[in-house]
Order: C-alpha cells, then structure tokens, then sequence
C-alpha cells in the first residue's frame, strides 16, 4: 500500500482539480465524478475510470474494497488521499470520500438507436434543446430515468454533457438513461426517420398537455430556460402543447415542465 496523497500540489490532484472547468475537460479529454452511488452507476453502464480517489474511514470498508476492485479492473489508479485533498477534489461542501476521474461516454447520434434498441416499451424520447443550465440538464434526466424514457437527446446544448453539476444533478442517471448529443436538424430529421410523434411543449402550444396520446411512439421536446423552443420546432407534423399558467408568470423551469409531461405521459400508458 502507498502512503495518501497529503499535499494539494500533487500533480495527479492538480490535473483532476482541472476538470472542474470545461477547459480542463476538453484538454484532458476526461470527467469528473463525484460520490459512491454516481461511481457505481458509472461503472455498471461501462464507463472507464482512469483514478479512483479515496479518503480513508467515509465509505464502508466493503463499498471501499469493490469500487478499488472495479476500478483496477479497467486499469484505473486507486488512490488513497488524506481529508483535505479530499475536500480539494470533491464538489462543493459534499463529503463523500470517493472522487474519480473517467473517459466520458460517448454521446452520438449515431449510436442512439444502439442504445435504446433494448427497451421494451413504445418509444418515448426526449429533447432538450439549447439547455443553458447543468443542474436542469441533470434533473431532466432524474426523470427520464423515473418515467422509464428510453432516451435523451440533447441538441444545440450550451452546456457540456458531462459537467459535474449535471453529473450531480442527475444522481448518477447520466450513465444509465441513453443520451445524444446533436445539432436541431439532425434530431428532427432523426425523429422523423424514426416516426415519432413530435410534441412540443410551448407557450403558445395549442392544446393543453393532458389532450395529446403520448401512448403512440412519441418525443417529448423541451426548451431552453430562456427562450423556449426555437422555429425549427413550429411546423405542420409537430405537436404543440401548453401548461396551464393561471399566475403571473408565463412558463415553469423546463425541469418541471418535463416532470408535469412525462408523468402524464407515464398515466396515459399505464391506465387501464
């Protein structure tokens, strides 16, 4: 056993600290992971750590001994690190005693279809598009796993994928739902070629969201924070649906507006 690593210049910590940033994340071509339940969702979808951080005395000795055993077997480093590199290396306040560092998955369209060609259910995907915030990207997915989704894709994203705080934020369901990454055009095209329907969530939607059949393959297609969908998404063989706003303001956290849908989307294939 080598000692802990005790000092925060140690270059191996440096170099992970770096993937805090996107810039880091793109030089390295890596991300970063933190927490027991977010490692091992990571590993049981196949993703390959390259370090394994570890703090002495937080995880339980035997979750400590399988995720070091999981991790040598895709020939990461485990590495034991004292409580202050830990803080230096974890997100925020959060005390999990385990960080690591990984190759990110692939995020193609390409091999969506791959993906989800095992879920046994009619289709139901959804997209987001121009998402601004990690925390949003990451609660989207927290229900797509809920409802049973098959998939996200994710178009024109302002955001990277693998940001730590989407990682957070999803709990670890980044690595389990099946995600694309793809620009407006390739995901209408590709939903088209698919036959899904398309429905839309909008302001200006002209039916309320409780009216549509969502138990026909369908994709439900979200907005940005700002500025809700673009025009590619107003033409003829699209949906466009509404939420009831009876306040003041004008539309919900798109998080919340993909929880109200999916779930009544979830009702509707479930009744009877």
């Amino acid at each position: 056993m080598l000692p802990p690593i005790t000092s925060l210049q140690n270059p191996r910590v440096k170099q992970a600290v770096k993937l805090r940033d996107r810039s880091g994340r793109d030089d390295q071509r890596l991300i970063i992971i933190d927490g027991q339940r977010e490692i091992e969702r990571a590993l049981a979808s196949g993703v390959r750590l390259k370090e394994l951080f570890i703090e002495a005395d937080v995880l339980h000795p035997d979750v400590e001994r399988q995720l070091a055993r999981q991790a040598r077997d895709c020939d990461a480093d485990v590495l034991d690190v004292t409580g202050e590199v830990m803080q230096k290396l974890a997100f925020g306040e959060r005390k999990a005693g385990v960080v690591a560092t990984a190759e990110p998955p692939t995020a193609t369209l390409a091999d969506f279809p791959a993906k989800i060609a095992n879920v046994k259910t009619t289709p139901l995907i959804l997209v987001l598009e121009a998402v601004e915030k990690p925390g949003n990207l990451g609660a989207v997915l927290r229900t797509a796993d809920a409802v049973g989704a098959s998939g996200l894709i994710v178009c024109d994203a302002r955001t990277d994928l693998f940001n730590p705080n989407a990682i957070r934020a999803s709990l670890g369901a980044i690595f389990t739902v099946p995600l694309a990454l793809a620009t407006v055009a390739e995901t209408i095209a590709f939903l088209r070629q698919h036959k899904l329907a398309m429905i839309a969530a909008r302001v200006d939607g002209a039916v309320n969201y409780t009216t549509v059949d969502y138990r026909q393959p369908a994709a439900i297609i979200l907005g940005s924070e700002m500025a809700g969908l673009t025009p590619a998404w107003h033409q003829p063989d699209m949906h466009a649906i509404r939420l009831p706003m009876l306040g003041q303001i004008d539309s919900l956290n798109v998080s919340v507006t993909a929880a109200v849908v999916c779930y009544e989307a979830l009702r509707q294939r479930t009744v009877g």
